[in-house]
């Protein structure tokens, strides 16, 4: 048993088909994530392309993020005309779910950086792509470690798919309260005004969130005065009461830990009564896509949408007996927990690519 070199060109094909329109197709993007859905609609169907099963695409201006993905899934869809594709030719050499553990390497992608060409933005092409050197086990090597990647991604969509049944079972309970059952917020929370004026907590203890409702370290550190700045107590909710444009949700995060404090510039508030509100279920309230509708509809603003203390106090939202939401809550905490266990699994999947190709050319060896 050896390694054989080859150039990829040697190996590769570029596809260059275009949609004729005559049968109705998926359309597909690409990100480093895999494929996605179109960001625009009525585009010009006519100029797109078309790929098949186990056809790779990419995006050349993106290549240094590894946007480039093998179809698994489809016997045939379309793509944009800016993303290349491209299939194995000498598939008695190469197997393609070998190749794209190949591509899936932070290595590969900046290699793809470092050769790209390009003025205000750089492109890496099929033809660059063909002049890569790349060293191949014989196939039943390469089926191998394959075999063990697949097992690997077979396990974590189990896991993926057991997290959406306990979402759709969180939903259901929401979809189900009856409309007599819904009071506005505002009858339940009050406004956050304690600061950290007498500056018992320091600088080391700011924090701020993301998108995912997580306490973070701050963007960036803070020099000035923090006597301003509101505290935040176990319990105690804090938002950003900017809409993002881009998520278009609103940002909130729900203190569980230890007190600290956060920016002015943030909405703070807390449940008057825990015995009538949970204040985990209400997190998971407004972390929903319904409630997100809500925000944008009772937001106001030009080229910035905002969300104040007030808007939030006007929304109605399902209060069932406390006992039910406690129960809501629990399954919902439940997905949370496993929701981020899952992201670690998907990186997992990601960091062994490497140490798979690595171990077989060892075994090629």
């Amino acid at each position: 048993m050896a390694l054989t070199k080859y150039k990829l060109g040697e190996l590769i094909k570029q596809r260059r088909e275009k949609y004729d329109g005559l049968e109705e197709l998926p359309i597909k993007g690409v990100a480093r994530e895999g494929f996605i859905s179109p960001k625009q609609d009525g585009a010009d169907l006519s100029i797109y392309n078309v790929y098949y099963l186990n056809d790779f695409v990419f995006n050349p201006a993106r290549m240094e993020l590894n946007s480039i993905a093998l179809n698994t899934f489809w016997d045939k869809a379309i793509c944009s005309s800016l993303y290349e594709i491209f299939y194995i030719t000498r598939t008695d050499l190469l197997l393609p779910e070998y190749l794209n553990l190949y591509i899936k390497r932070d290595e590969f992608a900046r290699k793809c950086w470092f050769e790209a060409v390009g003025s205000a933005r750089n492109y890496f092409r099929v033809a660059d792509l063909s002049e890569f050197d790349i060293e191949l086990p014989d196939l039943p090597t390469q089926q191998k470690y394959v075999d063990i990647y697949k097992a690997m991604v077979a396990n974590q969509q189990s896991y993926e798919r057991g997290l959406k049944d306990l979402k759709l079972v969180c939903d259901a309970y929401i979809e189900n309260i009856s409309a007599d059952e819904y009071k506005s917020i505002g009858l339940f929370i009050k406004r956050n005004q304690n600061k950290n004026q007498e500056k018992v907590f320091n600088k080391t203890q700011v924090k701020g969130f993301n998108n995912e409702g997580e306490f973070i370290k701050p963007m960036r550190l803070f020099s000035g005065d923090i006597s301003t700045f509101k505290v935040i107590k176990k319990n105690d909710f804090v938002y950003n009461s900017r809409i993002n444009s881009t998520i278009k949700k609103l940002s909130v995060a729900l203190n569980e830990g230890d007190d600290l404090i956060v920016s002015p510039a943030y909405e703070s508030f807390y449940i008057c009564d825990t015995d009538k509100l949970d204040p985990y279920y209400l997190y998971m309230l407004l972390q929903r896509e319904q409630f997100a509708k809500k925000v944008l509809f009772h937001s106001f603003g030009s080229s910035t949408l905002v969300f104040g203390f007030d808007n939030l106090g006007e929304v109605e939202i399902p209060i069932p007996d406390i006992q039910i939401q406690r129960a809501i809550a629990n399954i919902y905490r439940t997905y949370k927990e496993r929701k981020a266990i899952n992201e670690k699994l998907k990186a997992q999947i990601k960091d062994i690519c490497p140490i798979l190709i690595q171990g077989s050319l060892e075994e090629g060896k």
